[in-house]
């Protein structure tokens, strides 16, 4: 029997770990040791080189709104949330290329969220992901 934990158990920690570091306003992200790219710390394999040594670090949870959708009303499961809200995505700050989406209420419209706005990880949600806050 193998000491080293499974697929699906290093996936399973990854994600506490990720929801513990939303819930501080941070990223957890993985840094590929064979070639350098950042990726989301839910990830055990890297995206460009499919190496498997990396190394976890926690980023800062700001960043840039590069496109969002609106939701005018919510739907089924979702109307606790309130309403309306914005499923966004956002570049993360001091990254090339690492992108995370959350939601962030009280978005009415697009002048609410102009693209570029600065948003930042408040916390992580169980049922909605990533709870978003704008700032300026």
């Amino acid at each position: 029997m193998s000491s080293q934990p499974n697929q699906q158990q290093q996936t399973l920690g990854s994600r506490q770990k990720f929801m513990t570091s939303a819930n501080k306003g941070k990223i957890l992200s993985n840094k590929c040791l064979k070639c350098g790219h950042i990726m989301v710390g839910t990830i055990i394999y890297c995206e460009r080189c499919h190496g498997n040594e990396l190394q976890s670090i926690e980023l800062e949870g700001s960043g840039s709104v590069v496109t969002f959708t609106i939701q005018a009303v919510a739907p089924e499961g979702f109307n606790e949330v309130g309403k309306p809200y914005a499923w966004v995505v956002m570049r993360i700050d001091n990254t090339s290329s690492l992108k995370v989406s959350g939601i962030l209420i009280g978005i009415k419209s697009p002048a609410d969220l102009p693209l570029g706005s600065k948003v930042k990880v408040e916390s992580f949600d169980p049922k909605f992901g990533l709870k978003l806050q704008k700032f300026s």
